[in-house]
């Protein structure tokens, strides 16, 4: 992820502000009251699987190109399924990946191009919607995580109008869950702004993505409209200020679970792949050491791996 990512951290501040005020809330209308901690859900993932990098490292020596996945699915619960926004794989495609994964693995989509940039969610249409209804109902259910709509940095507050109206026509052609990615300044910066699109959400039980980059730190909004939470966290190199960081958010992850959130995806961005799932293991142990919660993430191999981790 190149949105807000800079050549030098030099001046960073990467503290976590507080949450905003509504996010205790939210968490507090959890349905059927606060769940207990072993029973919530935090899901790490990283953004692709195709790294021939990580074959004798965290994919057994050997392993081809075609086995990519299914050795991802192996050690991650979850993908954070970017392809989709250049389209939709076809239904051979479609085919192979539920081969390759295992009940319990959750793929989380991201909408097409088309709807979010092309055509900016004003003119789309019933079927553009309901081409990604079906496609994901190839997938299955139980291979569908959260899917997310990230819109570009110029659809700002001026297209509330055009957001209100696409996510009604989501929920109505498509439902289930959905995730909202915001990047235009003014979202962020315009009290009213932010109150009204995250209110939005919030009745429309969206989840507002947080992202946590080295150059926008405005869109590190801490605020949940539902009960789970889509982290995108953009790292860098295993800098010592990417522990700093995972330590914060394992503390405020556990914050949230005691207080009801039910389920987290925390997508880890790296530049070099073979950095990714060595944060995710270190974000997974200081989650679980604070929750006394297991949480999925991947271990190095020495050769062939059967199994899985659910």
């Amino acid at each position: 992820m190149d949105f807000g990512r800079l050549p030098s951290l030099t001046g960073i501040e990467f503290r976590l502000p507080a949450d905003a005020p509504a996010t205790a809330r939210v968490l507090a209308r959890a349905p059927n009251g606060i769940l207990p901690i072993d029973s919530a859900g935090v899901r790490i993932g990283a953004p692709t699987f195709a790294h021939k990098e990580l074959v004798g490292s965290y994919y057994p020596f050997g392993t081809k190109d075609a086995d990519y996945l299914r050795q991802y699915a192996r050690q991650w619960p979850a993908l954070e399924l970017n392809s989709t926004h250049y389209g939709l794989p076809g239904p051979a495609t479609v085919a192979r990946w539920r081969a390759a994964t295992l009940p319990g693995f959750q793929f989380c989509p991201k909408l097409p191009q088309r709807i979010t940039h092309d055509l900016a969610l004003s003119a789309v249409a019933d079927p553009d919607v309901a081409a990604f209804g079906q496609w994901l109902a190839a997938l299955g259910a139980e291979r569908v995580g959260l899917p997310f709509a990230q819109l570009p940095p110029t659809f700002g507050p001026d297209s509330l109008p055009a957001l209100q109206r696409f996510l009604l026509l989501y929920k109505e052609v498509v439902g289930g869950a959905l995730a909202v990615e915001l990047r235009h300044p003014l979202w962020f910066s315009s009290p009213l702004a932010r109150e009204e699109v995250f209110n939005l959400f919030e009745a429309l039980e969206v989840t507002a993505v947080i992202s946590d980059v080295a150059g926008r730190r405005d869109v590190l909004h801490q605020r949940l409209t539902t009960t789970t939470a889509f982290l995108r966290l953009n790292a860098h190199a295993l800098d010592p200020t990417d522990y700093a960081r995972a330590d914060a958010w394992a503390e405020r992850l556990a914050d949230w679970l005691r207080a009801g959130l039910r389920t987290a995806y925390v997508f880890i961005h790296q530049r070099d792949p073979r950095h990714t799932p060595v944060l995710a293991r270190y974000l997974a142990e200081q989650v679980a050491a604070r929750t006394s919660h297991a949480v999925a993430a991947p271990r190095p191999v020495t050769g062939p791996v059967q199994g899985s981790l659910f």
